[in-house]
């Protein structure tokens, strides 16, 4: 009997210990004593595999940082994968990353398809994702979503900035729309037809491509009957180069406009062999050849770590997205958990790395809320047209 009781004291001892163990004692899924794993899916093949440099440049950050030491005496360990740009491929590897992986967080991720086939999953499997989606569809913020950390600004707002740059700035008055049929391209046109609806203005024509068109003939045809002086671009880099070939082609030369989505400039004047020159876009943090301390510290890792990849904005990109997820890190403390990871995002005010001024407050995510407008030179380098401006309140 004393034996007997004896074990249910030892078993009543070792439940309370459990019980009163610290959070930090307990298994966090992507979280070893000397590991953090944090994936990322891109486009590496495919239409868009322009845009696939962004999780490289992940990568190299990610090298970097792990050469200094990691965070709190972690690595970080990433796993990049191939979705081509196709939502089936993303969300497949959702599940891969989380059942097999089982990682942490993600980082980047480009394309809104991509990042819709994935963002529910992963929220239902708690898994953070900062800079998610790479892209400034309202999705990753409507309806509120506490996992989800998105920077880039939003389409709507950089859409709408653009045409007041347009219409007030250059004192364009005839300005026409071509767009991407999809989330990432309505979020655009949806900011331009906004902006014109406020200011009693009409637009000369909206123009719009499927992902898989690649015949865009008509599309220059009728951007060039409808007469308009500037055209604003909201498409992938292959429509975009693809149009602006078709317009060279019928002698047609508006001014051109587009997000920062397509702001790799030495890269858009390669597959459109020049015709990139003159392109005016928003951007959101420092350029490529910037003499900011952070940048000249990318650039040796670069050239130590990666000398083959070319150095340029989507590939500096993967940097400047992977940036807030290493200070959240660094924030959280040893003790990381999914919990005090976004306890740890939500203090950031004004933030900045290498990219725009960043907050995050526990009822917004939206952090980035800041650009400025270039101008691209045919040497590929930059005219600064305007200081940084909030677009979105």
């Amino acid at each position: 009997m004393l034996k007997k009781n004896l074990t249910l004291i030892g078993l009543l001892m070792v439940t309370v210990f459990l019980i009163a163990a610290p959070a930090s004692a307990q298994k966090v899924r992507g979280v070893t004593d000397t590991e953090i794993l944090i994936g990322q899916t891109g486009p590496q093949t495919g239409p868009a595999a322009l845009w696939g440099a962004v999780a490289r440049g992940s990568g190299l950050f990610f090298k970097g940082l792990n050469d200094e030491g990691g965070i709190h005496g972690r690595k970080i360990k990433y796993f990049l994968r191939d979705d081509s740009y196709q939502p089936a491929k993303a969300k497949a590897f959702a599940s891969e990353f989380v059942e097999q992986t089982g990682i942490f967080g993600v980082v980047g991720c480009v394309g809104v398809g991509p990042g819709m086939a994935m963002r529910d999953y992963f929220t239902e499997n708690k898994v953070v994702m900062v800079s998610f989606g790479v892209s400034g569809v309202t999705n990753w913020i409507k309806p509120f979503n506490i996992y989800i950390f998105p920077i880039f600004p939003l389409y709507i707002d950089e859409a709408s900035a653009l045409t007041d740059y347009f219409f007030k700035k250059m004192n364009i008055t005839k300005v026409a729309m071509f767009y991407q049929n999809d989330d990432y391209g309505k979020g655009g046109v949806e900011g331009v037809e906004r902006y014109v609806k406020e200011k009693n203005l009409k637009l000369t024509a909206t123009v719009s491509a499927e992902v898989t068109d690649r015949d865009l003939s008509s599309h220059a045809l009728k951007l060039k009957n409808s007469g308009a002086e500037a055209v604003i671009m909201w498409a992938m880099p292959t429509h975009g180069a693809l149009l602006l070939a078709e317009c060279a082609k019928i002698g047609y030369k508006p001014q051109w406009g587009t997000s920062s989505t397509l702001s790799d400039a030495a890269a858009m004047l390669q597959v459109t062999k020049g015709l990139w020159a003159g392109m005016i876009h928003s951007f959101f943090g420092e350029l490529p050849d910037s003499n900011h301390p952070l940048m000249v510290k990318y650039r040796a890792w670069h050239q130590k770590y990666e000398p083959n990849e070319r150095w340029g904005i989507f590939y500096w990109a993967g940097i400047a997205f992977a940036e807030p997820f290493a200070e959240g890190l660094r924030r959280a403390g040893r003790n990381v958990t999914t919990e005090s990871f976004i306890n740890a995002m939500e203090t950031l005010r004004d933030w900045r790395g290498t990219g725009a001024p960043t907050t995050f407050t526990p009822t917004d995510h939206q952090g980035g809320k800041h650009v400025y407008f270039v101008q691209v030179q045919p040497d590929g380098n930059f005219k600064k047209l305007t200081d940084w401006v909030q677009i979105t309140k």
